[in-house]
């Protein structure tokens, strides 16, 4: 759609150098952007369906989701809207965008009721093949002894009611294997990942090294009660994300893949108290636009996670990770690598390397686990998450060949 790189973009994962029918494959790829945490009407958002399909097609993503908790949007559903100034616009915005497709009616006390559309009826609306995409999507809530415990499945096709368990951990698994179950019965390729583990400080890092088949969680979430950056006793997610690396890879498990997402309820006030649309995205980079496609390219780790920062180029050769950044004039970029070392694996998530400019090289020595990039930009980010916060980007992590 809107994101064919300035500069060709090749991500090789798995061989020093392509064969001319593999870099055909790449050059047939190009880069959607999507966000996968969203809220609506249908669960605790504050705005209708079309309207943040609206929101996020005319912010120039290619992909969305509508990720409300422990619900899909099928059925008949009639929302009661708050009076409140805010709703109250927000209705007349909505009657006033699409007339006579808004059904609603008034209660004895003169409340109005809105029936909200279903994924199939407002998918129809929005949707254009290879230009842009709604997936199916449900966060699955959950809880064990009070603390929330929310995973959100990518591409699902069916509910999955939530079913509790004796521990954290096993909460968790159980969303993983029934959605692993789902997927082995449908053909369907879909994931789970894990949302905000911060929030009231619900997951540990011991939590999802207990885990088999994980692959992915947030990294970045927008809503403003997650605790992306931690505190003085527990760890900010991207030291999560390296304690985990290192315990999976030492257990011979796949690489942990980390999201940004904006994890948006509101749509009308816009400021830090409240969870907006366009805080954090991921930048995919698929065969095409449709649900399997993404997925499987996600699956592979092609993709990197934003909130601001575009990459015009990422490539691996299996010894060399190699960053270029699609520049804004007047901005500087810091360009950090970080990794843990197999002669040294408590100390996680060691920064390796750091550059300034826009595009840095670290070549993987045989005593690194693993290793990623953080790219951190000069450039303020608007209504950011935490006033201060720039502009970042992280790419997924690689392993030397």
């Amino acid at each position: 759609m809107k994101y064919l790189p300035l500069i060709f973009v090749l991500i090789v994962l798995s061989f020093v150098s392509c064969k001319p029918t593999e870099k055909a494959e790449e050059s047939s790829k190009q880069w959607y952007k999507g966000n996968l945490h969203t809220h609506s009407y249908w669960s605790d958002g504050d705005d209708y369906p079309e309207m943040i399909m609206d929101w996020y097609k005319s912010h120039e993503y290619d992909f969305v989701v509508l990720s409300d908790h422990n619900t899909l949007a099928q059925g008949e559903k009639w929302k009661l809207i708050p009076k409140s100034p805010s709703h109250e616009m927000g209705f007349q915005k909505y009657l006033d965008k699409y007339g006579e497709e808004v059904q609603y009616r008034k209660d004895s006390a003169g409340r109005i009721e809105v029936k909200l559309k279903t994924l199939a009826e407002y998918a129809p609306m929005f949707e254009e093949v290879g230009e842009f995409l709604i997936i199916q999507s449900q966060e699955l809530t959950e809880s064990f002894e009070k603390k929330p415990l929310h995973m959100n499945v990518t591409n699902i096709q069916k509910l999955i009611p939530a079913e509790g368990g004796n521990s954290v951990a096993e909460v968790l698994q159980n969303g993983l294997d029934r959605v692993k179950a789902q997927r082995d019965s449908t053909g369907v390729p879909m994931f789970l990942h894990i949302n905000h583990p911060n929030f009231i400080w619900a997951i540990t890092p011991e939590d999802i090294i207990a885990l088999d088949g994980e692959r992915f969680f947030e990294v970045y979430n927008g809503h403003p009660l997650v605790h992306n950056y931690g505190d003085s006793l527990r760890p900010s997610m991207e030291v999560l994300w390296d304690k985990v690396q290192m315990a999976y890879l030492q257990a011979d498990k796949p690489l942990l893949y980390g999201l940004a997402v904006d994890d948006a309820h509101n749509y009308h006030v816009f400021d830090q108290n409240s969870s907006n649309p366009g805080r954090g995205w991921v930048m995919v980079l698929a065969e095409s636009l449709d649900p399997a496609s993404l997925v499987e390219a996600m699956e592979r780790g092609d993709f990197y996670s934003s909130t601001g920062v575009t990459l015009s180029s990422i490539e691996f050769d299996g010894k060399m990770l190699s960053i270029e950044v699609e520049p804004e004039a007047g901005i500087t970029y810091t360009i950090q690598f970080f990794g843990t070392k197999k002669s040294n694996p408590e100390a996680t998530g060691v920064l390796l390397d750091e550059k300034i400019g826009e595009n840095a090289s670290y070549n993987l020595e045989a005593d690194d686990m693993y290793v990623r990039a953080k790219i951190i930009s000069s450039k303020p980010k608007e209504n950011p998450y935490q006033l201060g916060d720039m502009e970042v980007a992280w790419t997924q992590p690689v392993m030397r060949n």
